[in-house]
């Protein structure tokens, strides 16, 4: 992942609520675009600038070709508050993230995320490598606010389990069951990411809990009840994968040693 910061330099008098609208609404775009990831773009105010820095999965990210119709249109609105249009600095690369998958053509990909993790949602099943959205082609309206928004919901729902407070349960049925209601969102963006794409998309199911060890790798699949116990497993996470169902899964945390 890239660390990079935007500019953007008033040409005219301007109005502090009319500035942030307006770079609010270009962070805004360019998230749901895939451009830019995390949630949290900390923007200063220096020497008549306005500074924003952001994290990225390639260095020509926020390149032009990346845009989508929101994103110019967000860019264009800039001049409305007097701010001329971003200036890009790539700053280095960041060491705490995982590398963005090279650009190439995946033999399959798979819906995954966590709470720890800063990055596209949809992975390489080939290197486990997160994958640009703006590769893809768009869900909806032009962007990939609903796929972000699901992941959004997915790490708050890890988030609660891990933290073990009182709505644990419930939020670990959310990401570990299939037929919880995020994981039936996460199935149908599943299966619009591969009609679009042409590539085959499975969704991860996550697994805690259990009896032992023994009983963990002999689960069978959620969905059709088939055997889907791999002999190895694939990139340090999936014991399971059900080619029919389109779903992967791990040996419970508890035993997975």
């Amino acid at each position: 992942m890239i660390i990079a910061k935007l500019e953007f330099e008033c040409f005219e008098d301007t109005t502090m609520t009319a500035a942030e609208r307006a770079i609010s609404g270009v962070i805004t775009e360019l998230k749901y675009n895939g451009q830019i990831i995390g949630q949290e773009f900390p923007t200063l105010l220096k020497e008549g600038s306005f500074v924003t820095q952001i994290l990225c999965h390639e260095e020509d990210s926020l390149a032009y070709s990346n845009h989508n119709q929101a994103v110019k249109n967000a860019i264009s609105d800039l001049n409305k508050a007097g701010i001329l249009q971003p200036k890009i600095t790539i700053l280095g690369q960041d060491i705490h993230c995982d590398t963005t998958d090279p650009q190439h053509q995946p033999q399959w990909q798979v819906l995954y995320t966590s709470y720890v993790q800063t990055c596209s949602p949809l992975r390489c099943g080939d290197h486990f490598s997160p994958i640009p959205l703006y590769r893809q082609p768009a869900l909806a309206n032009g962007c990939y606010k609903q796929l972000i928004n699901w992941q959004q919901d997915w790490q708050a729902c890890d988030q609660l389990q891990m933290n073990g407070r009182s709505a644990e349960f419930a939020a670990l049925a959310e990401i570990s069951e299939l037929t919880s209601s995020l994981a039936q969102r996460g199935l149908a963006l599943r299966d619009k990411i591969a009609q679009l794409s042409g590539i085959s998309t499975y969704y991860y199911l996550y697994r805690v809990g259990g009896k032992d060890k023994a009983s963990e790798r002999s689960r069978r699949c959620p969905g059709c009840d088939g055997d889907w116990a791999l002999p190895e497993p694939l990139h340090q996470v999936i014991d399971f994968k059900c080619d029919s169902c389109k779903i992967v899964s791990n040996i419970s945390w508890d035993y997975n040693s």
